[in-house]
């Protein structure tokens, strides 16, 4: 009797057990529908297909509310890299000239006594290439611009200095939006001047960025840079990423400049492979939109020139680095003067870095399409509007 009881017992147990270990899915009612509590949650990482019953709640909501705004986690980063820092050293040397006349002299003797000058460069926006200097006395430099041919130190501005700033070389096409910041600003949650909170993350100039949504709040634009990361869009300068090719273009090879973004980008068969930051023309001097071809390229060029009827826009600039010509005088051009890219500079020219015009010529060929638009609709179109254009 007693072993009878024993066996008994262990019986139970081995039932109690049975049932204990029985998957917790087979214990819901087949009444109780996949979004009720009790229903275990989806695994991370995991397409919710491969679930039969979970819910789509904490974790895996967030990953998939980032997944429909084209973010993934960890985030991927763009198909790019770098220009070589090699593209931007130039074999010139540069000197600024003072902003009134400028004489220049035929011996150094003459030069360091100012007496006999052999010409005049009129007063203006001025720079020339050096190929050696002569140090006098106190901090006085005296310039040989080219053999024989000397400028008195009281008459510069000292060296120039080059932007080290280059764009991105890229391996294919992004998805979505991305570019540069212009100057430095803080992040915030949401998009509004009053909406969101400060996240401590602080953007410099020249930050690379991605942009994954736009908004408009009281008459701003922001743009999404992040999970819960929003900046102004008037701070930053964007790419728009082009798969099909401007009107006109049949070889899937072409130039854009984006007037309104102040943005260039190269594609080679359909495809994106550079893009970066420009300078156009500022108004009363636009860089004229439309659909044009490289005409010339030269590896250096002189441009000089005036628009004003008392000449007082007059510039000189030396050696200006890989020039291409595509609309008349308006060319593609490094400008070694300024640092300014991302903001509208010159007189209708196409002003790239030292390292971005360098990889341009390298790249570029005579004939390659120049496509030359604004998306904003500001840039006139009118024809008699426009002069041949300059630097």
């Amino acid at each position: 009797m007693k072993n009878l009881c024993q066996i008994s017992t262990l019986l139970w147990l081995v039932l109690v057990l049975l049932f204990a270990a029985q998957p917790v899915g087979a214990a819901i009612p087949a009444n109780v529908s996949s979004d009720s509590p009790t229903s275990p949650l989806c695994l991370p990482g995991q397409p919710t297909s491969q679930i039969f019953d979970c819910q789509s709640l904490g974790p895996v909501a967030y990953l998939d509310q980032l997944n429909s705004q084209g973010i993934s986690l960890p985030r991927n980063p763009l198909p790019a890299v770098l220009i070589d820092p090699a593209f931007s050293e130039l074999p010139y040397n540069y000197v600024r000239l003072a902003d009134n006349d400028t004489p220049i002299f035929s011996t150094l003797d003459e030069a360091m006594a100012n007496q006999n000058p052999y010409r005049i460069i009129p007063a203006g926006f001025k720079f020339a290439t050096f190929v050696d200097y002569y140090q006098g006395s106190g901090n006085a430099r005296h310039y040989m611009i080219e053999p024989g041919m000397w400028i008195r130190g009281g008459s510069t501005n000292g060296r120039a200095v080059l932007s080290p700033f280059t764009g991105m070389v890229f391996a294919g096409t992004p998805a979505h939006q991305f570019g540069w910041v212009l100057y430095q600003t803080e992040s915030q949650t949401s998009p509004g001047q009053d909406a969101g909170q400060l996240t401590g993350h602080v953007l410099n100039r020249y930050e690379i960025i991605e942009v994954y949504r736009t908004e408009t709040s009281n008459n701003s634009t922001w743009v999404m840079i992040g999970p819960e990361e929003w900046i102004e869009k008037s701070k930053t300068a964007l790419v728009y990423p082009a798969f099909t090719p401007p009107q006109g273009v049949t070889n899937g090879r072409w130039i854009e400049i984006n007037l309104h973004e102040q943005t260039i980008s190269v594609y080679q068969e359909n495809r994106l492979v550079f893009a970066s930051l420009t300078s156009t023309g500022i108004p009363g001097w636009w860089t004229r939109p439309g659909l044009f071809q490289i005409t010339q390229k030269l590896e250096s060029t002189p441009m000089s020139g005036a628009f004003e009827a008392d000449r007082s826009d007059y510039y000189y600039l030396e050696d200006v680095p890989w020039t291409m010509y595509f609309d008349e005088a308006r060319a593609l051009h490094g400008a070694y003067w300024h640092n300014y890219f991302g903001y509208e500079q010159s007189h209708g020219c196409v002003n790239l870095s030292p390292g971005d015009s360098h990889w341009l010529f390298l790249w570029a060929n005579v004939g390659d399409y120049v496509y030359v638009w604004d998306p904003s609709g500001e840039t006139p179109t009118d024809p008699s509007l426009y002069t041949a254009g300059g630097a």
